[in-house]
């Protein structure tokens, strides 16, 4: 088998409640993921690493397989997203089943669609990479950023103060949305960003952290004009 699409669902969110299943313009959030995934016809398998049985089961009704349930390791507020990686490829691997390629995705991630998914994919290989990672450019340049000691303002990076922003090299940060990556390589370096980590560049209008109330509304106000410039074209 050779592709596997992994999207990782605890159920234990404390900022938002229930967020992993908490309905975002219509539907259940995970639920954009799971079709994203399942409609780019590019993985073997589809499937939910989560220890919640309400998440499981609205993960099956999407379509997707929930084999097994986490382990209360992988399930605490401190496991890393590459130890959940790591226990499903092996659990998977006990079963009889190995992969070449996996795909890591959020569950909250409305933004992930068939078409970026293929096109990671399409990169990974392409340029024979560890992983393929999705970045946006920072909004404002990170080299001027300020630090507060003693409630006085100081720049972190005085020699870049007075620098024009256009001249300021671009700094990127990571999406938060999916990973594209080379089982073998992962197996090896249990790391997703290696030496071979190539980046998908993405829209910024098509990026949102969502870590509270606010950034879920902001989320879906971004996700809607997505949907309608897609519509227009």
């Amino acid at each position: 088998m050779d592709r596997i699409a992994i999207i990782t669902a605890r159920g234990g969110s404390k900022r938002i409640p229930k967020k992993n299943i908490k309905s975002f313009c219509g539907k259940p959030i995970i639920v954009y993921s799971i079709e994203a995934a399942l409609e780019s016809g590019r993985f073997d398998e589809v499937m939910v690493s989560t220890e919640s049985r309400e998440i499981a089961e609205i993960a099956k009704g999407a379509g997707a397989q929930v084999p097994f349930f986490r382990s209360e390791e992988t399930s605490n507020d401190y496991a890393t997203t590459a130890e959940v990686l790591l226990e499903v490829l092996k659990e998977y691997k006990i079963r009889g089943k190995e992969f070449k390629v996996g795909c890591c995705i959020y569950p909250t991630a409305p933004f992930v669609t068939s078409e970026k998914l293929i096109e990671g994919l399409r990169i990974l290989e392409k340029e024979a990479a560890d992983t393929v990672l999705p970045v946006v450019p920072f909004s404002f340049p990170p080299q001027r950023c300020l630090k507060i000691q003693e409630h006085v303002l100081s720049p972190v990076y005085p020699e870049y103060m007075n620098a024009r922003s256009q001249d300021l090299e671009k700094w990127y940060h990571d999406c938060g949305q999916f990973y594209c990556f080379n089982i073998k390589s992962f197996l090896k370096t249990k790391n997703l960003i290696g030496k071979s980590t190539v980046p998908f560049i993405m829209d910024e209008l098509e990026v949102q952290d969502i870590d509270n109330l606010a950034d879920w509304k902001l989320a879906e106000l971004k996700y809607k004009l997505m949907m309608e410039g897609q519509n227009e074209k």
